[in-house]
């Protein structure tokens, strides 16, 4: 008989990316049945119920939960032992972890950081909550900010970026999930060569789409500016892309430079293109939205600027190439890779169903990217998107949502086509396909659906783009280096009244 423990402990704080770590260790002890290491967000709880734990009373966002079902008292000892040790291990100071001399005393706040090393590149990735004050410290200070954190009020990103402009300084984010600034990757990214093409980018994945399809063609970067999916809002106004662009203009090495972005507003793209057009670098625009090239397109036109070849993009084909009618399903960790995806597939099938839909009413409700209840419909979902990582780890690194979802699309018999997304680099999962691999194998196997994969990465990322390729192949996955590939070709794997195009 199982046996099994939830408790809410108050004050047992860590931060999601070492939660996701301690509960894989988690699962990986003998007997373990289900394991959840994580703070008590409301979206956790709901994972809790759904693993069909009883949440402990009580419990809120300040809680850390620690609930195991073991196949024995013995077992679940065992593993109540081994979240301990590794919730214990989290606790070696960080300057041990950076290499600083023993004994010598770590400064407690920003400013004294920077007083410290002098004013840089203040890289900020707190709880959102807390970025601001962080973030306006390090201006202060001199420094340029990338803030990584998501959750954050925009009024607050409207407030920081205005004292940047103030300083001459630039905020990248919140929510910059992307940068290469000195040829050094920050964030989730990349490592590439030294070259002609500077990024301007309101999109994390959007960005390394681009990046690594220049890459494989053999073109370097100057800089990949990142500057928050939110910047090109109505609210925002492009205020750090400006900043952006005027700072890659004045940049000898940077003979072209793209602006990446999720849908913006209008206005603000109108005003951006106006602003562009009157420095002295030749600026292309990547903007994802109806009538616009996509990702792929873009780079191509960027490559053919900077006089590069454009090469055929590697795909990996793989099982299940007869079209079929039936649902497409998107479960995606890009939330600009899934806009670019709803494009395509609005063009083809008809309108999608989306938690970060293209028009509102297509909006799905609220927790139903979590619960996974069935609806009629195309559907792509963003597992990114703020709402699901407050308290997580991001898709990219943790991918424990997106699994149980594609076994439930797998189970469901109206779905004919699972489109996903991978994304390498530095930050990423280390190994995204041993997990993904049998979990696309047994939705193959369990409901016959074709499994279609666009794979990002670059020649050197540590996971090794071609092994993961491979893997996901062997799977039965159609993989594409190309988004717009993919959902293109997923799109072709669905025959219906709603067809408008060929694969």
């Amino acid at each position: 008989m199982s046996a099994e423990h939830a408790e809410a402990r108050l004050g047992g704080y860590a931060d999601s990316v070492t939660l996701m770590r301690v509960s894989a260790d988690v699962r990986q002890v003998a007997g373990v049945e289900a394991a959840l290491i994580a703070m008590a967000t409301e979206l956790n709880l709901d994972m809790l119920a759904a693993m069909g734990f009883r949440p402990p009373p009580d419990a809120g966002p300040n809680h850390l939960l620690i609930a195991i079902r073991a196949s024995d008292d013995a077992a679940l000892a065992g593993a109540l032992a081994a979240a301990e040790a590794a919730l214990s291990h989290r606790a070696v100071s960080a300057s041990t972890a950076a290499g600083q001399p023993a004994g010598q005393a770590q400064p407690h706040t920003t400013a004294a950081a920077v007083r410290a090393s002098g004013p840089g590149l203040a890289l900020i990735s707190v709880p959102g909550q807390y970025a601001f004050a962080e973030a306006l410290d390090a201006l202060e200070a001199g420094c340029d900010v990338m803030i990584f954190s998501d959750n954050v009020p925009v009024e607050q990103e409207i407030r920081l970026k205005d004292f940047a402009a103030q300083r001459d300084l630039i905020v990248m984010g919140p929510d910059c999930g992307t940068a290469i600034v000195g040829g050094v990757g920050l964030g989730f990214s990349h490592s590439l060569p030294a070259g002609p093409v500077g990024i301007v980018a309101a999109s994390g994945t959007g960005a390394q789409q681009v990046l690594c399809l220049l890459d494989y063609a053999g073109a370097g970067v100057s800089a990949a500016l990142g500057v928050g999916g939110r910047d090109l809002s109505a609210a925002v106004g492009g205020r750090s892309a400006r900043a952006a662009l005027v700072a890659l203009a004045a940049d000898p090495a940077t003979e072209l430079i793209v602006v990446v972005s999720k849908p913006p507003a209008p206005e603000v793209a109108a005003e951006l293109r106006e602003f562009a057009a009157g420095l002295a670098t030749p600026v292309q625009f990547a903007l994802i939205g109806p009538g616009e090239p996509d990702l792929t397109a873009a780079t191509e036109t960027a490559l053919r600027a900077v006089g590069l070849p454009v090469p055929d993009w590697p795909r990996w084909p793989g099982h299940g190439g007869t079209p079929r009618s039936g649902l497409l399903r998107g479960l995606f960790a890009g939330g600009t890779l899934c806009d670019e995806a709803m494009v395509i597939a609005s063009d083809r099938l008809g309108p999608i169903q989306s938690n970060i839909p293209l028009r509102p009413e297509l909006r799905l409700a609220p927790r139903e990217p979590v619960l996974g209840t069935t609806v009629a419909g195309h559907v792509m979902i963003d597992f990114g998107d703020d709402e699901l990582t407050a308290g997580r780890a991001h898709p990219m690194i943790d991918q424990s949502l997106r699994l149980e979802r594609l076994a439930t699309e797998a189970a469901d018999p109206a779905v004919t086509v699972v489109l996903l997304d991978v994304v390498l680099g530095h930050g990423a999962h280390p190994d995204p396909a041993a997990e993904l691999g049998p979990a696309i194998a047994a939705a193959r196997a369990s409901g016959g659906v074709a499994v279609v994969v666009s794979l990002i990465g670059a020649a050197s990322d540590p996971q090794d783009v071609g092994r993961q390729a491979a893997v996901l192949q062997a799977a039965g996955a159609h993989v594409f280096a190309s988004n717009a590939a993919a959902a293109r070709f997923a799109c072709g794997l669905i025959e219906g009244p709603h067809m408008t195009g060929t694969a």
